[in-house]
C-alpha cells in the first residue's frame, strides 16, 4: 500500500476522471441531438446513464495497459482506483 503515497497514483486517479468525463462528453455529443442536461435527465429517467458512463470509462483501458508497459505501477494503480469508484457509482446508479 506504499504506492497510494506516491503522486502518481493521484495523477492516475485525476488522469482516469478526466479520461472518462471526455468520454461520456464525446458519446453525448456523438449520439444525442438534444443539450447536454437534457441528455442526461433523460438517460437518468431511462436508468441509462450507467451505460453511458460504463462505455465511456473503456477508455482507460488502454490508458491502463500503456501505464503498466512504461512500469507506471502507481500510476496504473489510480487508473484502476478510479475504475473501482466508477463501477460503485454505477452500481448506486442501477439501484436507484
Amino acid at each position: 500500500m506504499e504506492f497510494i503515497k506516491d503522486k502518481y497514483f493521484f495523477w492516475g486517479i485525476i488522469a482516469g476522471l478526466l479520461w472518462t468525463s471526455f468520454g461520456v462528453i464525446i458519446l453525448v455529443f456523438l449520439l444525442s441531438d438534444a443539450t447536454m442536461e437534457a441528455t442526461f435527465s433523460y438517460l437518468y429517467e431511462q436508468r441509462r446513464l450507467g451505460g453511458l458512463i460504463s462505455m465511456a470509462a473503456l477508455i482507460n483501458l488502454p490508458i491502463f495497459f500503456i501505464a503498466l508497459r512504461k512500469n507506471k505501477f502507481p500510476f496504473a494503480a489510480g487508473i484502476v482506483a478510479i475504475s473501482i469508484i466508477t463501477v460503485i457509482f454505477i452500481a448506486l446508479l442501477k439501484l436507484n
